[in-house]
């Protein structure tokens, strides 16, 4: 029995010396001291002895796991502190190394255009208006002095709903305008962005759903002129002090004199180039004096006050802004589009 004992103690201590993982650790103590390891069960034999011989072998036994017990416990700590080591110096930060660029996110080229020009025309003392994206027949065309024979209220032109009947999506942000005046009396200083929608078929010049920005203004004395300070002030503020405006002649049924305002361009100063088409000024929008029909349906005497009023549609002034040739890429979420900007 004490060559068995001995030759068990000296396999486990071997087997503890050479152990390179605390797992092999732990099978090496179930084995030599768990519920039916081999020392656990040589001392449970200790009984089978004849009584002169079961102390010294006791004794013998005990003095062998408790080594084996501490050489397991002294090897443990060793491969844990090994373990330790191995993990801080695989997480350790090596300052040596470059940084990682962190990614950095973009506004919308069209949101960042629509902060500038409210901004703008902060400055000027207009508040920002806003209105429903469904609207009336009444605030959409009649009350701004639109005709029912007119083709904008025709189904091919205009996104009507089925239920409840007579509402649509607006064509344009004026109806804001409609609803600005109708709850307030003058004088009247708003703009009106937001999303307009008509039945447009999709191609390098137009979309379905598209953003414009409106302007009005109501008081006494308005005038024509002030309506052209006002958009070369701000023709000026977004793109460079050299830019000049024209007025040419044109037909609006909410406006009278109605007329159409150029931006001279920006790419060629006005000498003439292909963005230009040779003209040396870029169409931007229409414009004009409010008429009096439309303040009769307010409830504005036209005889004291007078307005003036603009749009600009803001996917055509960051086309023209940035030299963007097809208005599909403001919408198709390309990174490499957005990037840019």
């Amino acid at each position: 029995m004490e060559g068995k004992l001995a030759a068990i103690a000296d396999a486990a201590k071997g087997a503890i010396a050479a152990c390179g993982s605390l797992e092999a650790l732990e099978e090496i103590r179930v084995r030599s001291l768990g519920r039916k390891g081999e020392l656990t069960e040589l001392l449970k034999s200790v009984s089978s002895l004849p009584p002169e011989k079961r102390a010294a072998f006791g004794a013998a036994a005990n003095r062998a796991k408790q080594e084996v017990s501490a050489l397991l416990e002294s090897r443990k700590a060793g491969l844990s502190a090994e373990s330790d080591a191995r993990r801080r110096k695989a997480d350790a930060l090596d300052v040596t190394l470059p940084g990682r660029r962190a990614w950095v996110g973009r506004r919308h080229p069209l949101s960042q255009l629509m902060d500038e020009v409210i901004e703008i025309f902060h400055g000027l003392g207009f508040s920002v208006a806003e209105g429903p994206d469904c609207e009336t027949e009444w605030n959409n065309f009649e009350a701004l002095n639109t005709p029912r024979d007119h083709p904008s209220w025709n189904l091919q032109d205009t996104f009507y709903l089925e239920k409840p009947p007579n509402l649509l999506m607006r064509t344009h942000t004026s109806p804001v305008q409609i609803r600005v005046m109708e709850s307030q009396k003058p004088p009247v200083r708003i703009i009106a962005p937001g999303r307009c929608y008509r039945r447009d078929a999709i191609d390098a010049s137009h979309m379905p759903v598209f953003y414009q920005c409106e302007g009005l203004y109501v008081d006494r004395d308005a005038s024509l002129a002030d309506l052209k300070a006002t958009l070369t002030y701000f023709a000026r503020q977004l793109l460079g002090e050299d830019v000049k405006i024209r007025f040419r002649p044109h037909f609006f049924p909410f406006t009278e004199p109605s007329v159409e305002y150029d931006f001279s361009c920006v790419f060629c100063q006005g000498k003439g180039c292909r963005v230009c088409k040779q003209s040396g000024w870029l169409e931007i929008s229409g414009a004009g004096m409010v008429d009096p029909n439309v303040f009769n349906k307010v409830g504005y005497d036209p005889e004291v006050y007078s307005g003036y009023a603009w749009g600009m549609g803001l996917e055509r002034v960051a086309m023209l802004r940035y030299g963007i040739d097809d208005i599909r890429l403001f919408y198709q979420g390309d990174l490499r589009f957005l990037e840019q900007f």
